[in-house]
């Protein structure tokens, strides 16, 4: 796998069947290791670690329905009253992020109405806070840390 534009860190692989498999942190068991799952667990280790993301207030491939359909955020993060705030998006570092990766999160966000959205291929990080009293949206610089998304 490619470096990212992530700290890095020790990932726990195991090989089973002569596919590897990394240890997820936040679902506490291994998963298959996808480019796209390389992403999630440094960008996840990333906002733990380094911008003081509470793991207990986050989890992985959460399922929604839109309309009469059922899809997968891949990351989303709650507050303490465990209401949604932020859907994270992960692609592979091989995947650029277009329109079209910010319209897939759109669409999750029909549900869940949350305040902050995030795409990552790992290599490229765009977070968007939306303000729903406005109707506006404006991309950040930076991730925030935890406490400035309130």
């Amino acid at each position: 796998m490619s470096g990212l534009n992530l700290p890095s860190f020790d990932l726990k692989i195991k090989k089973q069947n002569n596919k590897n498999y990394v240890f997820d942190r936040l679902r506490k068991q291994f998963t298959r290791l996808t480019p796209e799952e390389y992403v999630r667990q440094h960008f996840i280790n990333y906002l733990i670690e380094y911008k003081n993301y509470s793991e207990a207030l986050m989890a992985n491939e959460v399922v929604i329905e839109v309309g009469n359909m059922k899809k997968r955020c891949d990351t989303v993060l709650y507050d303490k009253f465990l209401n949604p705030v932020l859907i994270v998006e992960y692609k592979s570092p091989a995947v650029k992020i277009t329109q079209e990766t910010f319209d897939q999160i759109v669409v999750y966000n029909t549900t869940l109405r949350v305040p902050w959205l995030m795409v990552s291929n790992g290599l490229e990080h765009f977070c968007c806070r939306i303000d729903y009293e406005t109707g506006s949206y404006g991309f950040q610089p930076q991730i925030p840390y935890y406490d400035e998304l309130f």
